[in-house]
C-alpha cells in the first residue's frame, strides 16, 4: 500500500480536521472516475457563512464563521444554558489535503439543505510516469 501517495495519508500524518469553539463538521468524502465528491453538514450556516479555499496548491479549507442571528442574540444579552447543535454558534474550519487528480480551478461549491458540496473534477489526462531509470557503473 503506497501510503504516502494516497490522499488519506494526512488521517495518518497530520489529521485534517481543525476545529474553533466546539463543534466540528461532519464530512463524507467519495469519488467517481470523473470527480472527487466532499459533503459537509453546515446546518444553520448560510452560503455567505461558508468559505471554501484551495491554499498552498492542494489544500482544500472549509470555515464558517458564527452567523449574524448569533450575534445579535448575544447583545441582547442571551443566556445560552446549552449550546451543542452548533449551527453558527461556533463556527468551524476543515483542512483537506487534495488528491494530485484534482482539477484546482474547476472545484466548485454549493450550500443546499444544511449541507456544502464540494465537487472536485479529476484531470483525466495521462500523466507522465514518475519512475525515472538511474543509470548505474562501476564509478562514480
Amino acid at each position: 500500500m503506497a501510503l504516502l501517495g494516497d490522499p488519506f495519508r494526512r488521517f495518518f500524518i497530520n489529521p485534517p480536521i481543525f476545529r474553533t469553539g466546539s463543534t466540528t463538521a461532519l464530512m463524507d468524502w467519495f469519488e467517481t472516475p470523473q470527480a472527487h465528491f466532499i459533503k459537509i453538514n453546515v446546518p444553520g450556516y448560510s452560503k455567505e457563512d461558508v468559505k471554501v479555499q484551495v491554499e498552498e496548491g492542494n489544500v482544500l479549507v472549509v470555515k464558517a464563521e458564527a452567523g449574524k442571528e448569533t450575534s445579535k442574540e448575544k447583545e441582547k444579552e442571551t443566556v445560552w444554558h446549552v449550546a451543542e447543535r452548533g449551527g453558527g454558534l461556533n463556527g468551524f474550519s476543515r483542512e483537506i489535503e487534495l488528491p494530485e487528480d484534482v482539477k484546482v480551478d474547476q472545484i466548485k461549491a454549493q450550500v443546499d439543505n444544511g449541507v456544502l458540496t464540494v465537487v472536485l473534477p479529476k484531470d483525466l489526462s495521462p500523466k507522465p510516469s514518475k519512475v525515472r531509470n538511474i543509470h548505474v557503473s562501476s564509478k562514480l
